[in-house]
């Protein structure tokens, strides 16, 4: 590709707000979550001695695949790339019915439940803030440009 037919992305001005960065590190802790419950599933499902092993190997495999997501969603909250908003709201709203399974749990799940809860809610009010929304370049409905055709 020639340099004029390399589409150029609009660089938001100004510096990172910190709800950003709070939203970006958040969604990167997810991803790192995620990615380290599925190592350990992995190893666990291949050293141990699973009651399945293929089972216990393709939940570690997906799961390391899934922190794919939030991961990538971080990098780009943190390059203020207004596309990695998607994504990271994803990864919470996908959070919340994993949280509120663990918290109907009568076991050692409740705290995690919790965790991820309050997580996925802090991260989603972070991700909707206006400064957040500004500094990723995102406009509201109504508020495009117009065009002339």
């Amino acid at each position: 590709m020639t340099k004029e037919q390399t589409p150029t992305i609009p660089e938001t001005a100004g510096p990172r707000p910190r709800r950003l960065t709070y939203a970006a590190v958040l969604t990167a802790l997810e991803g790192l979550a995620l990615a380290v419950g599925g190592i350990w599933v992995f190893v666990l499902g291949l050293t141990g001695d699973p009651d399945d092993r293929q089972q216990a190997v393709t939940l570690g495999v997906t799961l390391v695949a899934l922190a794919l997501l939030p991961l990538l969603a971080a990098r780009g909250l943190f390059a203020q790339r207004s596309w990695s908003r998607g994504p990271s709201v994803i990864t919470q709203i996908m959070a919340l019915p994993v949280a509120y399974s663990l918290l109907q749990a009568d076991s050692m799940a409740i705290p995690a439940g919790i965790a991820i809860a309050v997580v996925a809610v802090a991260t989603l009010v972070l991700l909707i803030n206006p400064e957040t929304t500004r500094a990723l370049g995102i406009r509201g409905p109504g508020t495009a440009p117009d065009r002339k055709q």
